[in-house]
């Protein structure tokens, strides 16, 4: 986690991102100088600071991660500022925010695996789980089919269930591979091929009836246009902690929108969840394991996703977390 602290006089902003710490120099070293002294109210003149600072350095990959951390703490600041929720800020189109369920890796057992499914579906009553599949990067589909089909008997007939190929397979395996899985009823299926072979995922959607998505990698907007213009995916995948903030998240959104598409939010729920309430084409949020326990470790103020959905705090500014200070000191590793 790269975390970014964004004052103001007496007030703070918190965004965060996930990246290797070198991330944290280009914050410091980089962005911070863009944004010292940008009038707080204006978060979308400090975006089109830090994207001039970083021309030569490269708008896209793990700088994107930083500005996205950097924008995502600028928004939260200037909310905090005004005292309303970030959600209120941004405009919210609705009050819960659809979540689900999302970890199940393929180096889990079948009991962790089953205990995992069995806390969302049952105890949290999420209707919506993803696992992970691509077993041995794709070289063992036999594996992969026994995965599906102890999710389905896991979670029963009435939830959805997703899977997440993280680009293992070639477009015809996938496609062989959702069509010997009919019986689960697949109701999304994740990257069946690389993001980045846009007509590999076209194909796979094409031939089979789950919705093929992908986007998560996505940095700039360009990114986002080419996958919407090639009729790659049947939603869009949207990271704010690496679309540019919820500037871009905003703007790919819009993106999206014109090309008749929903989006969905990946990972990082906690910073999330205020520009998917505030998003009229959002489907749901990927409620991802690693990043619901991290967040849990490091705020205050966290969701509870039971029955399904998240609701944002009305009656706390900004996106209603506060750092655990004291508790999460000792995980530093990176620049004050």
């Amino acid at each position: 986690m790269i975390l970014v602290q964004a004052t103001a006089g007496e007030w703070m902003g918190i965004g965060w991102t996930y990246a290797p710490a070198a991330c944290a120099g280009i914050v410091k070293d980089v962005l911070e100088p863009a944004v010292s002294g940008l009038e707080v109210f204006d978060v979308p003149a400090a975006a089109q600071s830090m994207a001039q600072k970083v021309r030569n350095a490269s708008r896209t990959g793990l700088v994107a991660y930083a500005i996205s951390a950097v924008d995502c703490a600028l928004w939260d600041l200037k909310a905090r500022v005004l005292n309303l929720p970030l959600h209120r800020l941004l405009g919210a189109v609705r009050k819960e925010v659809d979540v689900y369920g999302s970890g199940g890796f393929t180096t889990y057992d079948e009991s962790r695996l089953r205990s995992q499914l069995e806390h969302w579906a049952g105890e949290q009553q999420i209707p919506r789980v993803k696992i992970k599949i691509g077993q041995d990067r794709g070289t063992n589909t036999t594996r992969d089919l026994e995965r599906i089909g102890q999710a389905r008997e896991t979670i029963g007939s009435s939830a959805q269930l997703f899977v997440d190929a993280n680009g293992a397979y070639t477009a015809k395996q996938a496609i062989r591979l959702a069509e010997a899985a009919a019986g689960q009823d697949l109701a999304w299926f994740e990257e069946p091929v690389s993001s980045d072979h846009l007509d590999g995922l076209r194909q796979v959607r094409h031939a089979i009836t789950a919705d093929v998505t992908a986007g998560e990698y996505g940095t700039d907007l360009f990114y986002f246009q080419r996958m919407c213009a090639a009729g790659a995916v049947d939603c869009l995948q949207v990271d704010v902690s690496r679309c540019g903030g919820i500037t871009g998240w905003i703007r790919v959104a819009a993106v999206a929108a014109a090309h008749g598409l929903e989006v969905s939010g990946h990972c990082a729920p906690g910073l999330s969840v205020a520009a998917a309430a505030s998003t009229p084409n959002f489907r749901h949020l990927e409620w991802f394991h690693d990043h619901v326990r991290i967040e849990q470790m490091f705020f205050d103020g966290t969701l509870d996703p039971h029955g399904g959905s998240v609701r944002p705090f009305d009656d706390r500014p900004g996106n209603g977390l506060t750092l655990k200070e004291p508790d999460v000191e000792k995980y530093r590793v990176g620049p004050t």
